[in-house]
């Protein structure tokens, strides 16, 4: 069984897959991840590129808004799952490598994630019935 620290990286690991398909960050993304499951076999490593090009398909033909959320919901809980048996195949040394490869991809996905901005003026507006008190400048930065 992987202790928790473990399981997160793994769910780290197949959101930021699912994440960084279509991105600039998924080149690297892909061969990292390929490389980690394949274990440095050729075979291996060219059936996991394939199944991360099909990862990448499935979400490109995902459709509407509900149906991408539940396709990209599908796609990170299977790579979660296939990083979770790689792990639990691993001497402890092994997890703890490949953990930290998969973090160091994780943290790749998250610094080319584009950083979403909202910024509202309150300056002399007047709220009614509402929990927002006061006046100001309100910023709200939403990294994803």
């Amino acid at each position: 069984m992987l202790v928790e620290e473990l399981i997160a990286v793994a769910t780290a690991g197949g959101g930021a897959i699912v994440q960084a398909a279509g991105t600039d960050a998924w080149a690297g993304i892909r061969s990292g991840v390929a490389r980690i499951l394949g274990r440095g076999e050729a075979g291996p490593e060219r059936a996991e590129l394939e199944r991360l090009d099909q990862t990448r398909a499935e979400l490109e033909s995902a459709g509407d808004a509900a149906g991408a959320e539940r396709v990209q919901t599908v796609l990170v809980t299977r790579w979660q799952t296939r990083l979770e048996m790689l792990l639990e195949q691993l001497t402890e040394e092994e997890r703890q490598e490949v953990a930290a490869e998969l973090q160091a991809l994780v943290d790749q996905v998250q610094a080319q994630a584009p950083v979403q901005s909202t910024h509202n003026d309150f300056s002399n507006a007047t709220f009614t019935d509402s929990q927002i008190l006061g006046s100001g400048t309100q910023n709200i930065t939403i990294n994803r």
